[in-house]
């Protein structure tokens, strides 16, 4: 390894050691490692000269261990724990993914916005937050400014939003189960879902996580389709066919860590700890992108990306409660 490389990963290493024990302070526990290490990687960028020397390094952590981290996060997945809820949650989960992945779409190209822009942020909203949009930026090929500016949109909404259902709890969906199941559907990341659902209990708690985990299954479905939506733009004129989308190798291995969980092929303390490790890469994954992001990238695109992320989200949030008498 390279004096350049060593420096950066050592610096994307203590930033997410920073961000990791940030996030068990009250008060910040609903934001998250991984969203306080971009932010704190932004904020080291935008005003030390700490990543001058490390470039190598830092770009090693946000493509590099990014990659391992997604494939370990594909551990949180148990298809056989997701039962619980049947058709019917997961009808709730593909509903609402899909509204709100071509609604935040629809209204990011409205406003003018860059398609890789556009997919990011929909991808975020309508999955699984910073993990969903860094998982599908190699997809789209997604300059390192667009999926931090995404990411940071989207911490921003999520919280806002956990805020308010806690405030609200009693008047959203009283019953301790449909609000478990209302925030596991409507809220961004899942530090955002415990956050909020624990107000509720117990048990809505677990029926927010597993809603949260349905969505999240839907991450590779949508990666597939996002690869054939952006392949078939590119060859209109050309033959198409599945067998020549460039899917990336790290897809398969998120499926393989999925298959692993399910089956039980590991023993739970090994499942959480290598989570563990998977939410510390992809906290250094972060924080690499954060160091690249300059404040002004704000000032040309910010306020278009929270627009399309706020409208997207609150069509979300409404959908989500209609269809909750209407399912359960």
């Amino acid at each position: 390894m390279t004096k350049q490389k060593a420096i950066g990963v050592g610096l994307t290493a203590l930033l997410a050691t920073i961000a990791t024990l940030l996030a068990k302070v009250p008060g910040l526990t609903m934001v998250g490692p991984l969203i306080l290490a971009i932010v704190i990687g932004m904020v080291v960028g935008n005003y030390t000269k700490a990543a001058q020397n490390g470039g190598e390094g830092i770009a090693f952590s946000s493509k590099i261990l990014l990659r391992i981290g997604i494939i370990l996060l594909g551990l949180r997945l148990n298809f056989f724990a997701i039962q619980g809820l049947g058709l019917t949650g997961f009808l709730y989960a593909i509903i609402l993914s899909s509204i709100a992945f071509f609604t935040v779409y629809g209204l990011s190209r409205k406003l003018k916005m860059d398609p890789s822009f556009a997919v990011l942020l929909a991808g975020g909203t309508a999955i699984c937050g910073a993990a969903a949009i860094a998982a599908i930026a190699p997809v789209v090929k997604a300059q390192e400014k667009a999926v931090a500016l995404s990411i940071a949109t989207i911490a921003l909404i999520g919280t806002l939003f956990t805020l308010i259902y806690t405030g609200l709890y009693p008047l959203l969906v009283p019953e301790d189960k449909p609000y478990g199941i209302f925030a596991g559907g409507t809220l961004h990341e899942i530090a955002h879902v415990v956050g909020a659902s624990s107000i509720g209990g117990a048990e809505a708690e677990n029926h927010a996580i597993i809603v949260k985990m349905l969505r999240v299954m839907l991450l590779l479905p949508l990666m597939i389709f996002i690869m054939w939506w952006f392949e078939r733009k590119k060859k209109v004129a050309q033959s198409f066919s599945f067998r020549k989308l460039p899917i990336p190798w790290f897809v398969f291995g998120f499926l393989a860590m999925s298959l692993v969980q399910t089956f039980g092929f590991l023993h739970e303390d090994a499942v959480q700890w290598l989570l563990g490790i998977a939410y510390f890469l992809l906290a250094m994954a972060m924080a690499g992108l954060g160091l690249n992001v300059k404040f002004r990238a704000f000032q040309e695109i910010g306020p278009r990306l929270f627009l399309a992320g706020l409208g997207g989200t609150i069509v979300l949030v409404l959908f989500g409660a209609l269809l909750i008498p209407l399912l359960f």
